[in-house]
């Protein structure tokens, strides 16, 4: 998310990002974090896109818990999108490993290694990475595995930061089997975030405050952290007001980044 280009400069733009920006590393890492956790990687068909996933049973068996990750690296420099959005780090794999639920980290479109497979092009983890068609993609593929795995009742959605955004949209429009949302330092008022750090409007992406509230059967806890500056408090806070039942949690002495595995397994994962 960079100040406003012109269509003529994005053209160049995209064709120089194939030449200049290797390839990522991010899957060998996703892979070890998983085995060692004893998760398996599958691939799941979306629509229109696919999505690698890490997967492991757990219990109580009837209830899965989904992960999504952060936007990764949209841009390479200001005004070139990346080659390959995967993030270098994995903050939900790496928690996803810690739950002992059941658990599915469910993969964005173009991330591990299939950001040049049809129909990825950059602007879908850039401008257009919180569209309709990116959240349709995601509940397809999350349905896919739920049918195929009929022992999962409920699922509960799990996001951090650009993650949360994309969990909450999901909740919008998911099956009846979504009963739980919960985000982590998550830019929930998108114009608002975009306007606070001069960063241009996410044309053809969801805003998930202007959207109509969630149905109160899906619970929703958000947390902030007292000290981000990516995304401060009332940007979670002011979206959370205009939620029915729905739980603000903000932890005075984290920040963005800081230190949300901490407090995981006691303070999130425990309702």
């Amino acid at each position: 998310m960079r100040p406003f280009v012109a269509a003529a400069a994005i053209v160049a733009v995209l064709v120089a990002a194939i030449a200049l920006t290797g390839c990522a590393p991010a899957p060998t890492r996703a892979d070890s974090i998983a085995a060692d956790a004893g998760m398996e990687r599958v691939v799941l068909q979306g629509a229109p896109f696919q999505h690698v996933a890490f997967h492991h049973a757990g219990t109580p068996p009837e209830r899965l818990h989904v992960y999504i990750e952060h936007d990764g690296r949209p841009w390479f420099e200001d005004d070139l999108p990346s080659r390959d959005p995967t993030p270098s780090d994995l903050v939900m794999l790496r928690l996803a490993a810690r739950d002992p639920a059941p658990v599915l980290y469910l993969g964005r479109p173009c991330y591990f290694g299939t950001a040049s497979q049809a129909p990825c092009e950059p602007v879908w983890w850039t401008h257009r990475r919180y569209a309709r068609e990116v959240v349709d993609s995601m509940n397809t593929a999350l349905e896919g595995f739920v049918t195929s795995h009929p022992q999962y009742r409920t699922i509960e959605l799990y996001g951090y930061s650009g993650g949360g955004v994309i969990a909450v949209l999901m909740s919008a429009s998911a099956s009846p089997a979504v009963t739980a949302v919960t985000t982590v330092a998550a830019p929930l008022e998108m114009a608002s975030w975009a306007a606070l750090h001069a960063y241009s409007p996410l044309a053809g992406s969801l805003d998930p405050s202007q959207l109509s509230p969630l149905p109160p059967s899906i619970s929703q806890r958000h947390f902030a952290g007292g000290r981000d500056r990516v995304v401060p408090p009332p940007l979670v806070r002011n979206f959370v007001q205009r939620q029915p039942l729905a739980q603000y949690v903000e932890i005075e002495d984290f920040d963005h980044y800081c230190c949300w595995e901490a407090i995981w397994t006691t303070r999130v994962l425990n309702r």
